[in-house]
Order: structure tokens, then sequence, then C-alpha cells
């Protein structure tokens, strides 16, 4: 979650909700049948402005922590679909994306660095491969060398992270039942999630206290 006191300090949380209701869904001569039906319609957006797009961006960044490929493609996406709803051309609002990129970048809730670190941080946890880690980061426009920095500056490797994979998925020692007839599927697991055929066998014919958990 967001803080701070400038201009990108976070409203009254009442502000953020989207609420894009036509007004003539409610109109009282309706039945409850059809008003029901109207709401449940899908809502046209509202015309983009500057303060829309800014509280889209301020609600965004106040649940989700994001890079700044991944934070712009969301605002494009935000103005894409209001500029089509009122005719307008969704490239005529990019200078007003790009501004908002630059205040969040500006303000330090944008740190492609800091994003990099916590997402290899998180995902190790979780047994992520040193390769599903770049694949991941990299859709979200993470360059290389910073994916290569955050993969480094974190303690635990490949060997870590496959053994935490198998015991979160119930893997080879970590089997209770049929350990030897599930076997190639285990390996064919270990090697979808991004990790090499020797540390896979070695954790898929390994006994639980062979690892480093």
């Amino acid at each position: 979650m967001m803080t701070g006191n400038s201009e990108w300090s976070l409203p009254d949380q009442g502000s953020f909700v989207d609420n894009e209701r036509d007004a003539d869904a409610l109109d009282s001569g309706e039945d409850g049948i059809l008003r029901a039906a109207k709401r449940a319609k899908k809502r046209r957006p509202r015309k983009m402005t500057e303060r829309r797009l800014h509280t889209i961006a301020l609600a965004y960044l106040d649940r989700y922590e994001a890079s700044e490929a991944s934070f712009r493609a969301m605002l494009e996406r935000r103005v894409y679909k209001a500029a089509r709803a009122h005719g307008e051309e969704p490239s005529d609002y990019q200078t007003m994306v790009e501004d908002e990129v630059a205040k969040a970048v500006s303000a330090g809730f944008i740190d492609n660095t800091r994003f990099a670190e916590n997402q290899v941080y998180q995902q190790r946890g979780r047994g992520a491969s040193a390769q599903a880690i770049q694949a991941r980061l990299k859709a979200k426009g993470v360059s290389d060398e910073l994916i290569d920095h955050a993969l480094d500056h974190d303690d635990r490797d490949d060997e870590a992270a496959a053994w935490r994979y198998a015991q979160r998925r119930r893997l080879g020692p970590f089997r209770t039942t049929n350990r030897a007839d599930k076997r190639d599927r285990d390996l064919a697991a270990l090697a979808r999630a991004g990790f090499r055929y020797g540390l896979a066998s070695a954790v898929v014919d390994g006994d639980v206290d062979d690892g480093p958990l």
C-alpha cells in the first residue's frame, strides 16, 4: 500500500469506487426485473479525463505492485475502453498516460529494481526456477539486467527452489503413495517448471532429508 504526502497521496477510499452506472437503468417507472437486467448489463465506460485517470492510477497502485511497463499497460487498457466507447482515438490520450507513469516513478511508487527484487523473493519462496522467474519478469517489461541483479541478490538458488517446488506439489520423496509409478510424471513436472534434468532427477529420486529445506 502506498504512503506519502504529495499529490500521489491516497484520497479517501470512497473516491476509488468506479461507479459507471447508467442513471437511466433505475427509472422509477420500470419494474424490478427490468431494473435488475439493466444493472447486470455491461455499462458504458465514462469518458476519460486527467482526473479520472489519476484516480484509476492511485487505486491500482494502492492494491498492486507493478513494473513500469505493466502499470502503463493497465492505464492504456482503461484509456482504450473509454476512448472506443466514446468514438475517440486512444492515441490522443497517450501523453496523459505517460504523465501518470512519470508521476508514479518520480514519487517512488513504481520502481523496477524493487519490483524485480520483490518478485524474485516471492517466487523463490514458492519454488520457482530462475528460468520461470526470468520469463515472468520479462513479460512484465523488466530488463534482463535487473532480473539478473535480483536473482544474484537472492540467497536461494535453483536447487532450493526445486525442493520447495516438489514439496508444494507433493512430488518425488514428498509423495505418500505410488512414488515409483509417478516418477516420470514428476520429472516432467519439474522440467516444465524450468528445472534442468539432472536437478529434477536428484530431487525426484532423493529423500526428504537430502534437500536444503
